[in-house]
């Protein structure tokens, strides 16, 4: 029972910031866009610096002006005082839309049948109306990286903003095809191959992959020539990663497969991210000598190793980021993306420190994903994608107020809020007349 009671409190600790909200629902249900002036914050522009006593003005879906003498104009003006502002938060890799249930195979749709299935499309298959997104996006956490997984090449990503009734209206401007480098380690602790059998394996998976590549080249190739080709979807698409047309998103963890990563792509002319990589922090310098931006994540995780301290995976973005390497974080998660601040607050925590920890879930994610002329920080210009914050929001105690996603104002409301209002407000019994 007390064990129960400790989870019990944990998980309210966790949803307080949202739960807090109770109080400022019924306002709206449902998204609304028009003019609106956000003044009397704390500005955090992450790019420009902090300004104190400053306000936006959102029109037209951006942000039209940033300062500490905007004129309100005919916009709704909301009153910040004591409050602070940020950019919207990106995961750099979620399930977050493309699974409902996770025992439930009906409600998964980010997996296809076969290794090589490039060409499947993440953003095709988003449900908009996931039940998780409302509780997400009032977390803070406004554009996500929609990941599929499955085999060596499970389909392509796409990148989408939490606001909007199709995936076209959430696109947010970024798709890149996923590989899952070929493992030379163990699958697990219950993997019990001999040492022989795993390095067999992990050399006819290496040729796997170099034969579908040379494939893919061959394609591309043919393609430049105006050759008439039969249909060949999975080819079409990874043909647009040797042309460079689309990124490659190598999903690569153990060191000494990050290195075979490098060294495969080194002499390749193509735009590569390395997702995962649990343990850069052992071959940080690599990684930066070859320019290579990472995405990695969760924090809130195991060592991968029983001889590491138990800290490796918090201290793991701070270490590759000293080194030199452009990080973005990821929570790797569906339901629970809403958990991005805390994995942000727990690289801050672990040597990354709060500046670089808030540029790894906004600007940076940006620049990766080649839309930092849109979002990632508060900029005259820039899409109107922000929120208001009591405080850090990579605390817990933090509320967060309001959130605008496309200058859209997004209700501060979800499943977890309205089950909470309900309970809170509930009558002794119910009387039988």
């Amino acid at each position: 029972m007390m064990k129960f009671r400790a989870i019990l409190y944990t998980v309210a600790l966790a949803l307080s910031p949202i739960l807090a909200q109770a109080q400022f629902d019924g306002e709206f249900i449902k998204p609304r866009n028009g003019r609106f002036l956000l003044q009397n914050a704390t500005i955090v522009t992450v790019t420009k610096g902090t300004i104190q006593n400053g306000s936006v003005l959102i029109a037209n879906g951006r942000i039209e002006a940033v300062g500490t003498n905007v004129a309100a104009g005919d916009a709704e003006v909301i009153d910040c005082s004591g409050q602070f502002i940020y950019p919207g938060m990106f995961d750099g890799g979620s399930q977050l839309g493309l699974v409902e249930v996770g025992s439930l195979a009906e409600t998964q749709d980010y997996a296809e049948i076969g290794q090589v299935t490039p060409n499947m499309q993440a953003l095709v298959a988003v449900n908009p109306n996931s039940i998780a997104i409302p509780v997400t996006r009032v977390s803070g956490v406004t554009t996500i990286l929609a990941t599929p997984s499955g085999g060596m090449f499970p389909g392509t990503a796409a990148l989408i903003n939490l606001n909007g009734y199709t995936p076209d209206q959430m696109y947010a401007g970024f798709k890149g095809v996923i590989l899952n480098f070929p493992s030379s380690a163990r699958r697990s602790t219950w993997d019990r191959r001999s040492d022989e059998d795993v390095k067999k394996d992990a050399e006819k998976a290496q040729k796997n992959l170099n034969d579908i590549w040379e494939r893919a080249t061959t394609y591309h190739q043919l393609v430049s020539a105006k050759a008439a080709l039969p249909y060949y979807p999975e080819m079409e698409q990874l043909a647009k990663v040797v042309s460079g047309e689309l990124p490659l998103l190598v999903e690569v963890n153990a060191a000494s497969d990050i290195e075979l990563a490098i060294k495969w792509l080194e002499n390749k002319e193509i735009k590569a991210i390395l997702t995962g990589v649990a343990e850069g922090w052992r071959v940080a310098d690599k990684i930066a000598a070859a320019n290579l931006p990472v995405i990695t994540g969760p924090m809130l995780a195991i060592p991968t190793r029983q001889s590491d301290r138990f800290d490796a995976s918090y201290t793991n973005p701070g270490k590759m980021a000293k080194a030199g390497v452009k990080v973005v974080i990821r929570s790797n998660d569906s339901e629970n993306t809403r958990n991005l601040p805390f994995n942000a607050g727990f690289a801050a925590a672990y040597g990354m420190g709060k500046e670089e920890a808030l540029k790894a879930v906004t600007i940076n994610s940006a620049e990766v994903f080649g839309v930092a002329d849109r979002l990632g920080s508060i900029e005259v210009g820039k899409d109107a994608t922000l929120f208001v914050s009591t405080g850090d929001p990579f605390e817990t105690r933090s509320q967060i107020r309001h959130v605008f996603i496309d200058g859209f104002r997004v209700p501060m409301s979800n499943r977890h809020i309205r089950f909470y209002q309900e309970f809170l407000e509930r009558s002794p019994g119910l009387e039988k007349n």
